[in-house]
């Protein structure tokens, strides 16, 4: 069974950090790009940062260049989202897929069920 799971969401101030993992079950992440996604209340899903297979070209959002990096570690099959300087406009559930390019929502291949970040006071 193919499977992505995140962890590493909770609850963080406003100018805090967290890391996201986003671990592989069932194959392996290697020639995989992989996206972290998310999705705020009432919004829709909007990429973050997506990571190619190769680890050499990274992509993000507008909105979170400066903050947020995105890594990979091929040999622990997991993908990871640094997060830092959090904001209020920050939270939302954060998932990420994997897909053979990095692709919008709709071309992203297998998910994960995502994992909650908020950030508050």
């Amino acid at each position: 069974q193919l499977q992505l799971v995140e962890s590493g969401g909770g609850l963080v101030q406003p100018g805090g950090s967290l890391r996201l993992s986003c671990a592989a079950a069932g194959f392996t992440l290697d020639y995989y790009a992989i996206g972290w996604f998310r999705q705020a209340p009432g919004k829709e899903r909007e990429g973050v940062s997506c990571i190619r297979s190769s680890g050499d070209s990274t992509k993000y959002a507008d909105s979170v260049k400066g903050r947020f990096t995105i890594s990979r570690d091929n040999a622990k099959n997991t993908v990871y989202l640094q997060m830092n300087s959090l904001k209020p406009e920050d939270t939302a559930v954060y998932y990420c897929a994997a897909a053979r390019g990095c692709l919008g929502p709709n071309g992203m291949t297998y998910w994960g069920k995502g994992t909650l970040v908020t950030v508050s006071s």
